[in-house]
């Protein structure tokens, strides 16, 4: 009996003691300090996790919203490149008619052009009896046109009655262009010569000398091209006609011509 009771005396000594240490661990300060701390801990560590993902769903958005305006600015630089090429030849062509008018007051002062009258017969001017302005300008008008076997047959037929003409030069180019966007690249070789030989102090030479290397080019006279672009290149820089000169030098030594 007394070894029971001494049993159970010791057992409710120890449950005791076990209970006396829990409350005085959970009590005890720095275990308090320690709880605080792993709470918080936890709560960080959520609210990182929470904000981590918020972060890559905004960046998400934002990559998505670069995509669809990347996705919208080539559609549009296609459509641009689409109606560049189609105005490319009416804008160098209305740059070019400004300047002619330049050219046209300048005629004026000068005097006026012979009379119509001395035909050789090689076609129909494009103003039966106008003057040497106003068949321009319809020459000029057709080849914006693109009608240019009309332009050709204008532009031949002033240069028959209005040799002296203040636009002679102008008028010969574009006779030789008319040719050369046709691809008949031999007859425009001949006519893109002329303005050199006939007219060497007119402001289109370094336009005929780029034209004499494309159309050597296109009859696959490597020499004679790269020796017109060469020139353009030396004699012109800093010009329109010298860039473009140089991008086809640089093309035909990348194809190894």
């Amino acid at each position: 009996m007394n070894s029971r009771k001494t049993a159970s005396l010791l057992a409710w000594l120890i449950i005791s003691s076990v209970c006396s240490l829990t409350v005085m661990a959970r009590d005890d300060p720095v275990v308090l300090k320690m709880n605080d701390m792993d709470n918080r801990l936890i709560r960080v560590e959520r609210l990182i996790d929470n904000e981590g993902l918020m972060s890559l769903l905004a960046k998400l958005d934002s990559l998505q919203k670069d995509v669809r305006e990347l996705r919208n600015d080539v559609d549009t630089l296609q459509y641009e490149v689409r109606q560049a090429n189609g105005r490319q030849r009416d804008l160098y062509l209305d740059l070019d008619q400004r300047l002619q008018n330049l050219e046209q007051g300048a005629a004026r002062l000068a005097g006026p052009a012979p009379a119509v009258g001395e035909s050789a017969g090689r076609g129909q001017l494009p103003v039966p009896g106008g003057t040497d302005q106003e068949n321009y300008q319809a020459a000029f008008d057709l080849l914006k046109a693109g009608q240019y076997e009309q332009a050709s047959t204008a532009f031949a037929q002033f240069m028959v009655v209005f040799p002296v003409s203040g636009l002679a030069d102008n008028a010969q180019y574009w006779l030789a262009e008319t040719h050369y966007v046709a691809q008949r690249y031999s007859e425009a070789l001949a006519e893109f010569r002329t303005v050199i030989e006939r007219y060497p102090d007119s402001r289109k030479i370094p336009d005929a000398l780029l034209k004499i290397g494309y159309c050597n080019f296109e009859l696959e006279n490597w020499d004679a091209s790269r020796t017109a672009l060469s020139k353009v290149v030396k004699i012109f820089p800093e010009t329109t006609p010298a860039r473009l000169a140089t991008q086809r030098l640089e093309r035909m030594k990348s194809e190894g011509h």
